[in-house]
């Protein structure tokens, strides 16, 4: 149906605490990313998706858990840091949608403040072609649908409160990152920074 190739593969550790960044551009990037990073994943999703019966079944019994965009929610921040205290692999698309451009869109900051108040490694994930996939019948289209894995970093551990500015850096880095693994097409708001 689709050319389907993942680059990079050697940079995700097999074990161990993850924080995984990446773009999202089509409804199957989630279990298309699962499958290709080769170890067990945790999501943090929109909490509107856990309002569709099936949907929202489907997610909880993979082990997804809303987020409410848009504000600070508490419970999903400590969610996450205990998913990642527990050594889990997060996976966090910090566009908090899918992008209707196909380019980079603004990120939120929350990827970042979990990143940085857990010290765990960061992992970017950059996802192309499966936008096509949302067209009708581009399935049909055999599209080259990539998960480009880029390389480990770590942002700067907190040490007390973490300041708007910080996290305002923090989630570029985060972004550069994601941008720095994708065609220029996709880069978005984020390809002039590159």
């Amino acid at each position: 149906m689709t050319r389907y190739r993942v680059r990079g593969l050697e940079n995700v550790p097999r074990t161990g605490a993850l924080l995984v960044v990446a773009n999202h551009l089509g409804l199957v990037d989630p279990p298309l990313l699962g499958a290709s990073l080769k170890r067990p994943v945790i999501f943090i999703a929109k909490q509107e998706l856990f309002r569709r019966p099936p949907v929202g079944y489907l997610l909880r019994k993979l082990g997804a858990f809303p987020i409410s965009r848009g504000r600070l929610d508490l419970e999903a921040m400590r969610r996450a840091y205990r998913v990642l205290a527990e050594g889990n692999a997060l996976v966090v698309f910090p566009e908090g949608k899918r992008s209707r451009s196909g380019g980079l869109g603004v990120a939120y900051r929350g990827a970042a403040q979990i990143a940085v108040r857990a010290g765990v490694p960061v992992l970017p994930v950059a996802i192309s072609g499966t936008e096509a996939l949302e067209r009708p019948f581009g399935w049909l289209r055999r599209p080259v649908v990539t998960v480009n894995i880029g390389c480990l970093f770590y942002l700067p551990q907190a040490n007390g409160r973490v300041l708007r500015q910080e996290l305002e850096e923090s989630t570029g880095v985060i972004m550069s990152a994601i941008a720095g693994l994708l065609p220029p097409a996709y880069r978005g708001e984020y390809g002039r920074k590159n």
